[in-house]
């Protein structure tokens, strides 16, 4: 009833027995699985059974008598049936693929055939083993034979195309399967490919566990991920201090080839120099002195004038550093500037006078620079200590190939010991599976073979469960290869008696020629007590060898785990100081829009105020530029009014008229306004305006007096001082309209100074309130950074913060101060008072100092007056007047009269140089006339030749004219041809014997008509005719002389 079902077993009362319960019927009405029965009764009249199970299900059941069996029952009831309890109980189909009748079919068809071809393997195969095994019988017999009857394992091949074809079936299968995987191949690559690149490539190091060889001491490594690119960016991007050095570099590299150049330009315009002195000639050098003294005359000259005007400027230096009375020093006022910027502000942070100094100003930008620095010094300090750890398992692993190699050693000394003298080998330290991670993911052949046996065990062991394997089978394909396991046993088998019956056979040979040893004699004895010592010595020095390796490797592991503990607590400060920067980041992002705001107006304003200084600045430099042209015009109006004094001379009768007509105005009533209103503006201007001034106004005092013609010259005066007293009053009053101009202009620039110097106080006030706004608006930020939670790790002997003598449990009032900054601070007091002392003497000093100076001062001018005095009295003494003697220093020879003299020299010296070649020219060009004379002659001789010839040619002709037509009647082509050229020939011998002869004509004569006569002659018919230069040209002249060309 454990499976739902009920049974009904037909009793008879008089046999009742054991067998009559083997017939019975079954009905399955409760679930198979969950159904089993809990409870079954009958009713109180036994005509209903009544049944319960485990699914919640009540079934009820009618109990018919016989009688009523057959009454009611129309169909035959089957008899009840025997051995159901063995039978296996049918399943319900729910697998939705599971197979259907024809599927069915033609698995058992599948199986069958399957079955067939196993049977076939099978056969084959136990004849390949009897085929093996007889070609291992036939290999022992050829080894038992003597070697020169022994068969060569080439001679056992019948035909080696059989292994050839097998090759390259095997080759072809081998390429026909590697052509079916390629897509699955490649897919499964892609797939690792992606593996990696999402979790091994990103991994800089994983986590390798180092463990110790004796304790149980172990350190690990930090696994890191690799750093991004943009921190590489960060790094590889070039500082302004590499590019600047760059720069110099490349600077200094160019002035060094530069100078290179240079010397070695010296270099050969000094070795040209010594080639043309050793050519030079007494004029050459006498120049070259002349040139020489001028230029030590120069030297001279302007040395004094450089030494006048070095004086003259130390004497200004020396009056222009003449402190005034409000002096300071600025080495004072610098190092007061200093120590208000460096030494600090010791308020605290939370006090509400502190102001955030501009170097300690925070934004996001410095923050996300200081996490960035911080995260990659975590990184850095990470690296340095795995690769210190992955040093020490390199270590460990030497040392483990040691151990081994000194353990074979240790062996092989052993096997020449008595078992009592052998010491227990140590044991060999292993790698553990934790200190070697990358082997997990290092694989190859067997590795995978193995994977996959266990895959298929794996499979074989879920069939088993499901049902029977051959399901799997059909379902995967209808052929499958035999693994090669199935086929190595019987190798393996087969293989392994020959091998057996060869080590018989060397057994019973080592034991047939095996000598028996005879007794040791005493040497023997002495040499093997001796190997004995030395090897029980050698034992105890490797095991020693190999202890002190481990307890070194301990030792070393225990130092870096020590290291690495402090590192640990080092890298948990560091992220709590990350974390709360991180926070502090947050904050500042929060407040970033707005402090923008403000540092941008701050910046606006700023460069407005830079615009407005730079506009006053000009401003002023074009006063200044407009002062001076005023005291300049103002020194001419006064030369002017000089010049006009020294003209007029002393007891002059019309000084008084002259005077009028120079100082006469004409139409400068708003010049005189303007130079007033100019007057006004500028106080210093009056004082230099006072003579011009008073001629002014007594030129109008007298124009209200009297009227006077200045259009006529009176009698009895000079009329050139007239005229000259005109022209000085048009000079004047130019200079005077200049004047105003300049004045109008200052006025001007005074005007636009003055507003725009107002306007920059107004910026100025505006940036004083920008700035104050952006210390408030920092000092707030510093307050909410204030707010944060900062982890100080702190031991008890570094508190300090007692209140009766005992720790208090609030530490709000308490600081927290580094060992240097408090150092430093006690250091501060130190320093500040030892300042202090020190200053005091320096202020003793300086008061001593000036009371000497002031008293050296005094002495000074009255020795330097009684110097000058000296000095005037000696040169009025041998003078008669007071002398310039910088001037009369400064006075030298009159150069530029020496210069043109030794520049006449070296005209006349080239100029000579120019006859001489030109006479060397004609010499060339004479010797060139003779040689074409003779060339001429030559050619005249050879031209009588021609002629005599051509007479005897011409008489040779007229012989034979008569006897042409007799030899032949016909005239032929050839002769008519040559006919023709010979004419042409004695044509041309004729132009040039008539050219020849005007030539020798022209050559005849002697006047100077010769070249004028040979340039009109031309080219005429293969005659080339040479005309050279004329004489006055650069290269030598020659003649124009036909040449004969045949």
């Amino acid at each position: 009833m454990q499976n739902g079902a009920l049974r009904v077993y037909p009793l008879q009362d008089k046999d009742l027995s054991v067998n009559t319960l083997k017939e019975y019927w079954s009905f399955n009405v409760h679930d198979n699985d969950y159904g089993q029965i809990q409870g079954i009764c009958s009713s109180y009249d036994d005509r209903f059974l009544i049944t319960c199970g485990g699914d919640g299900n009540i079934f009820t059941f009618n109990i018919l008598s016989p009688e009523d069996v057959h009454k009611e029952l129309k169909a035959k009831i089957p008899s009840p049936r025997s051995g159901l309890e063995k039978e296996k109980a049918t399943e319900d189909i729910e697998d939705p693929n599971a197979y259907n009748i024809e599927e069915v079919k033609q698995k058992k068809e599948y199986e069958r055939i399957m079955k067939e071809a196993e049977e076939k393997k099978t056969k084959k195969r136990e004849e390949l083993i009897a085929l093996r095994h007889e070609f291992l019988f036939l290999l022992q017999k050829n080894q038992e034979l003597p070697k020169h009857m022994q068969l060569h394992r080439e001679q056992y091949e019948m035909d080696h195309r059989i292994f050839e074809e097998l090759d390259r079936q095997t080759a072809q299968r081998i390429q026909l399967v590697q052509k079916e995987l390629a897509w699955e191949h490649e897919k499964h690559l892609i797939g690792l490919q992606k593996l990696r690149n999402q979790f091994r490539d990103s991994l800089e190091f994983d986590t390798v566990v180092v463990h110790a060889i004796q304790s149980n001491h172990q350190i690990s490594t930090y696994r890191l991920l690799a750093m991004s690119e943009k921190y590489y960016q960060d790094k590889e991007r070039p500082s302004w201090k590499r590019t600047v050095l760059k720069r110099a570099w490349k600077q200094a590299e160019k002035r060094e080839i530069v100078r290179e150049t240079s010397h070695a330009r010296t270099f050969e315009g000094e070795a040209e120099k010594l080639k043309t002195s050793e050519v030079r000639k007494p004029t050459t050098h006498y120049i070259g002195s002349k040139h020489e003294q001028i230029r030590r005359i120069v030297e001279k000259s302007d040395k004094v004038k450089a030494k006048i005007m070095k004086r003259k400027a130390e004497w200004d230096e020396l009056y222009k550093s003449k402190p005034s009375d409000d002096y300071e020093n600025p080495k004072d006022v610098e190092d007061i500037r200093e120590a208000q910027e460096n030494m600090g502000c010791y308020k605290l942070k939370t006090a509400p006078n502190y102001r955030v100094p501009k170097h300690k100003r925070m934004n996001t930008e410095k923050k996300v620079m200081q996490l960035t620095s911080l995260e990659v010094l975590i990184h850095k300090r990470k690296v340095n200590m795995n690769k210190e750890i992955m040093s020490l398992r390199d270590l460990k692993i030497s040392i483990i190939d040691k151990i081994k190699c000194l353990v074979q050693e240790l062996k092989s000394i052993q096997t020449a010991l008595d078992l009592s003298e052998r010491l227990p080998l140590p044991p060999i330290p292993q790698l553990y599976p934790d200190e070697v991670p990358e082997k997990k993911f290092e694989y190859d052949s067997d590795v995978l073979l193995k994977f996959k046996e266990e895959q298929e065990a794996k499979a074989k062991l879920q069939e088993q469960l499901e049902g029977s394997p051959s399901s799997c089978a059909f379902r995967h394909g209808f052929l499958r290869a035999p693994s090669i396991k199935e086929i190595d046993p019987m190798a393996q088998a087969a293989g392994a008696r020959p091998m057996k019956i060869a080590s018989s056979v060397v057994t019973e040979q080592r034991k047939v020629f095996e000598i028996e040893k005879a007794e040791p004699t005493e040497m023997e004895l002495e040499i093997s007590k001796r190997e004995k010592i030395k090897n029980l010595y050698l034992q105890e020095t490797l095991i020693k060898k190999i202890k002190a390796l481990v307890i070194n490797f301990d030792a070393e592991l225990r130092f870096l785990r020590h290291k690495k503990l402090k590192l640990d607590v080092q890298m948990k400060s560091a992220d709590l100081r990350y974390i709360t920067w991180y926070e502090e980041l947050l904050i500042l992002k929060n407040l970033e829009k707005h402090e923008t705001l403000l540092q941008g107006r701050v910046d606006t304003l700023i460069s407005e105020q830079e615009a407005m200084r730079s506009k006053l600045n000009s401003y002023l430099a074009q006063m200044e530029d407009r002062k001076s042209e005023i005291v300049k015009l103002q020194e001419c109006e006064k030369a002017l009014y000089a010049n006009f004094q020294a003209s007029l001379g002393e007891n002059n009768e019309f000084a008084h008229f002259l005077t009028k007509v120079l100082k006469k105005k004409i139409k400068c009533m708003e010049k005189k306004e303007v130079g007033r209103e100019a007057d006004e503006e500028d106080e210093n201007e009056e004082e230099n305006d006072d003579e011009s001034s008073l001629g002014i106004d007594e030129e109008n005092s007298g124009s209200e007096d009297e009227v006077f013609d200045d259009s006529l010259c009176p009698k009895n005066c000079n009329e050139a001082l007239f005229r000259n007293t005109m022209q000085l009053r048009h000079k004047r009053l130019d200079i005077e309209k200049a004047l105003t101009e300049e004045k109008k202009v200052a006025a001007n620039l005074r005007k636009k100074y003055n507003a725009l110097a107002k306007k920059a106080k107004v910026v100025e006030t505006s940036l004083d309130t920008a700035e104050m706004e952006l210390e408030t608006f920092q000092w707030e930020k510093q307050q909410r950074l204030n707010e944060l939670y900062v982890v100080v790790p702190l031991k008890l002997h570094q508190v300090e913060y007692l209140v009766n003598g005992e720790m208090p449990s609030d530490f709000s009032q308490a600081l927290v101060f580094t060992n240097q900054s408090l150092e430093y601070l006690q250091k501060r007091m130190v320093d500040l008072h030892n300042e202090k002392i020190m200053q005091r003497e320096i202020y003793k000093k300086a008061q001593e100092q000036h009371k000497q100076l002031v008293q050296d001062k005094k002495e000074m001018d009255i020795n330097i007056r009684r110097l000058e005095e000296k000095c005037s009295h000696l040169m009025m003494k041998k003078f008669g007047r007071l002398v310039d003697f910088e001037a009369v220093q400064a006075h030298s020879v009159n150069i530029r009269m020496e210069e043109l003299e030794v520049q006449i020299m070296e005209k006349e010296y080239v100029h000579s140089q120019e006859l001489q070649e030109w006479e060397e020219r004609i010499l060339d060009l004479r010797q060139q006339l003779m040689k074409l004379t003779k060339e001429n002659t030559s050619k005249l001789q050879q031209l009588n030749r021609f002629c005599l010839e051509k007479q005897q040619l011409e008489t040779k002709l007229d012989s034979l004219k008569n006897d042409l037509g007799v030899e032949f009647q016909g005239t032929r082509t050839t002769d008519i041809k040559e006919k023709a050229r010979l004419e042409s020939r004695l044509k041309h011998m004729a132009r040039n014997t008539a050219l020849l002869r005007e030539e020798i004509n022209l050559l005849s004569r002697k006047d100077g008509c010769l070249r004028e006569e040979l340039a009109l002659l031309s080219r005429k018919d293969g005659c080339l005719f040479l005309q050279p230069l004329s004489p006055q040209d650069s290269e030598p002249p020659t003649e124009t002389f036909p040449v004969l060309t045949p």
